[in-house]
C-alpha cells in the first residue's frame, strides 16, 4: 500500500479511531524520535516566527496564520509518541515565538555591563524556552482530548488561550504579547477587548486561526471557516461602529502635562548625573503651557535616582527644586521608591508612586500607592529561598528585592477626577484596574500608568509595551495617562488610542500637555472580567467532545 507523507506522518494514522484518553495519555512514554524528519521542525519554526511578526510594532498581520500552522502541526502528530510529539511542536514554535517578542529582554543587563553583561547572550532563548513550555503543555493536552471533527480547531484554541492564561497568573504571571493583543490598540479589532478582554479576544483570534485550516475537511470544515471569517467581519464592523462614537473632553477637564526628559537607565547609576537628572525633570515642568496652566504633571516610575525620604526630605536642593517648579495647587504624579518596614520589624523597600501637592512655595505628599505586581527575577525573586540556596538569587542580583504593597485601589487626589494607578508590568494585566474597583466600589475615571521603559532598550520592548497598556483602556472604558523616561509617553483615550500629536516617540526630550479624555460607561468586561472567556474554554471543549457523544448516543 502506498503511503502518502504529511508534515512528516503516515497519513493512514488519521483514520484511527480516536482512543479514550487513558490509553491516549499512555503514547508520552512509547517514543520513538519526538520528530518524524526535519520538515516539522522547520515548519514550527517558521509558526513561531509568523505569529511573532504579527504583532506590534511589525503588524505583519497574515502571521496570525502561524496560529494555524501550529494546529495542523501538533493535529499531525501520530503514532505511539503523539503526546511527546505534539509537546515538542507546540514547545518548538512557542521558542521561535518568544525570542522575537521577549528580544528585548537582553538590554536591562547591558545597563550594569561588568556584573551583568555576561548574562545577556543567554537570558533571551532562557526565557523563550520556559515561557514556550506553555504552549508545549496546551499542545499535549490538545492532543490527549482533541476528538475527530472540524470542531477541534475551536478546542485547540480553547486549550492555547487557557495556557495563555496561566502563563499570565503564575509566580505573578508574564502576559507578555497576548495572541489577542496582536491587533494594534485602538484599531476596530482592538474594540472587540470591551467586551471579552484580551484573554477572550486570544482565544477569538486562535479560534479563527485554526478555523481556517479545516476548511476542506469537508462540510463541516467549510462551515467553520466561513463563520469564523464571518464572526472577524463582524467584529471588524463593531469595532468600527464604536470607534465612530468617541468619548468628548468635559468642559472643565483637568489639563495634563507628561514629562519625559530622555534619562537613559545607565546614567542613573552614575552620582555625577543626579544633578542633571533632577534640573531635567524641574525644566520641563516649569515650562510655560501654550494654553490653560497644567492642572497635574506626571512624571515616570522611578524618576529620580533616590528615595522619596532623601529628595523629598525637608530642607533639601531637590525639594526646593521641585516646589519651585509647581505652580501653587498644582499636583504632582511620580514614581520612585520607598522604605518601610514590616510586621517584624524588618527593613523593606517599595516601588511607588506619589501624589504631590505644591503649597505656598513648598510641596506635601498627599497619597502613597505601592506596586502590588512585582517584576519575577526584577523587583523580586519567586522562591525566594530555594533560590537562595541554589545560589541563584545572588547571580542575578536581585538581592531583597522590592515588596508588593496591597491589593490595587483607586486614588484620590484634591482638585483631580479619581484614578488607578498602574506602575510598569501593571499594565499588562487584564483585569487589574477592574478588580481595585471591585476592592474599593469606587470605579475610577482614569488610569495613570508610570513605567520605566528605559530598561527596555531603543529596539521593539518599548514599543510592544505601549501597545499592551493601551488595552487596559479599552477593557476598562476609561482613558489613560502614560509617563515614561525615554518614551513612549501619551495621552490614551477610553478605546486605546493616542490623541493626536499628544505622544512622545522612544528617545524624544519633551513635554505633552492636553485635557484628560472623558470615560466611557462601563463596559461589558468591566462588568464581568474573563467570565464570557471560561465560557468559551468550556464551550469548546463541549463543541469539540459532541460528535464522540452523539457517536455513543447512536
Amino acid at each position: 500500500m502506498r503511503r502518502n507523507r504529511v508534515l512528516g506522518e503516515d497519513r493512514r494514522d488519521r483514520d484511527v479511531k480516536p482512543a479514550p484518553v487513558t490509553r491516549r495519555l499512555r503514547g508520552w512514554s512509547r517514543a520513538p524520535a519526538p520528530f518524524a524528519g526535519p520538515i516539522p521542525i522547520i515548519l514550527a519554526i517558521v509558526a513561531g516566527l509568523a505569529a511573532a511578526f504579527a504583532q506590534p510594532p511589525w503588524g505583519f498581520l497574515p502571521g496570525l496564520l502561524g496560529y494555524g500552522m501550529m494546529f495542523r502541526l501538533v493535529d499531525a502528530a501520530q503514532g505511539p509518541a503523539r503526546l511527546r510529539s505534539a509537546f515538542f511542536r507546540g514547545w518548538l514554535t512557542g521558542c521561535a515565538y518568544f525570542a522575537v517578542s521577549v528580544w528585548w529582554i537582553s538590554a536591562p543587563f547591558k545597563v550594569d555591563a561588568q556584573d551583568q553583561g555576561w548574562m545577556g547572550p543567554f537570558a533571551v532563548p532562557v526565557v523563550a524556552m520556559f515561557m514556550a513550555l506553555f504552549w508545549g503543555g496546551a499542545s499535549c493536552l490538545y492532543r490527549a482530548l482533541a476528538g475527530a471533527g472540524a470542531m477541534r480547531a475551536l478546542w485547540f484554541a480553547a486549550a492555547l488561550a487557557g495556557f495563555e492564561w496561566l502563563r499570565g497568573h503564575i509566580l505573578t504571571g508574564f502576559p507578555w504579547d497576548l495572541p489577542g493583543e496582536t491587533w494594534a490598540a485602538g484599531s476596530p479589532l482592538s474594540q472587540t477587548a470591551a467586551f471579552v478582554g484580551a484573554y477572550g479576544l486570544t482565544w477569538i483570534s486562535l479560534a479563527v486561526a485554526a478555523a481556517l485550516m479545516v476548511v476542506m475537511e469537508g462540510r463541516a470544515g467549510r462551515r467553520l471557516a466561513a463563520g469564523a471569517l464571518a464572526v472577524l467581519t463582524g467584529l471588524w464592523g463593531m469595532g468600527s461602529e464604536r470607534l465612530a462614537h468617541s468619548p468628548n473632553v468635559r468642559l472643565g477637564a483637568p489639563i495634563v502635562r507628561i514629562v519625559q526628559p530622555d534619562v537613559q537607565q545607565s546614567s542613573k547609576y552614575d552620582p555625577a548625573m543626579f544633578a542633571d537628572i533632577v534640573t531635567r525633570y524641574v525644566t520641563l515642568t516649569a515650562r510655560p503651557a501654550a494654553g490653560h496652566p497644567p492642572d497635574v504633571i506626571i512624571w515616570p516610575e522611578g524618576a529620580i535616582p533616590a528615595a522619596f525620604e532623601d529628595y523629598l526630605a525637608p530642607g533639601t536642593w531637590t525639594r526646593d527644586a521641585i516646589a519651585q517648579a509647581l505652580r501653587p495647587g498644582e499636583t504632582l504624579i511620580l514614581g520612585g521608591y520607598r522604605f518601610g518596614r514590616d510586621a517584624q520589624g524588618k527593613d523593606i523597600t517599595f516601588n511607588s508612586l506619589a501624589g504631590v501637592r505644591a503649597l505656598g512655595g513648598d510641596v506635601s505628599v498627599e497619597a502613597i500607592y505601592d506596586k502590588y505586581r512585582l517584576v519575577p527575577f526584577g523587583e523580586y525573586m519567586p522562591l525566594d529561598g530555594l533560590a537562595g540556596r541554589l545560589g541563584f538569587k545572588q547571580m542575578v542580583h536581585v538581592g531583597d528585592g522590592f515588596t508588593p504593597g496591597p491589593k490595587p485601589k483607586p486614588m484620590r487626589l484634591a482638585g483631580l477626577p479619581t484614578f488607578q494607578p498602574l506602575i510598569c508590568y501593571e499594565a499588562l494585566y487584564p483585569g487589574f484596574t477592574r478588580a481595585g474597583t471591585r476592592a474599593s466600589g469606587l470605579r475610577p475615571d482614569w488610569i495613570v500608568n508610570i513605567s520605566n521603559d528605559a530598561w527596555f532598550g531603543v529596539g521593539s520592548g518599548p514599543l510592544q509595551h505601549f501597545n499592551m497598556a493601551s488595552y487596559r483602556a479599552i477593557e476598562e472604558g476609561l482613558p489613560m495617562v502614560r509617563a515614561t523616561p525615554t518614551g513612549v509617553s501619551a495621552i490614551i483615550d477610553a478605546m486605546g488610542r493616542a490623541l493626536p500629536g499628544k505622544r512622545l516617540g522612544i528617545g524624544a526630550f519633551g513635554f505633552i500637555d492636553g485635557p484628560l479624555p472623558g470615560a466611557l460607561p462601563p463596559t461589558l468586561y468591566d462588568l464581568q472580567g474573563d467570565g464570557l472567556f471560561f465560557l468559551a474554554l468550556a464551550l469548546s471543549l463541549v463543541g469539540c467532545a459532541w460528535p464522540e457523544l452523539r457517536k455513543r448516543r447512536a
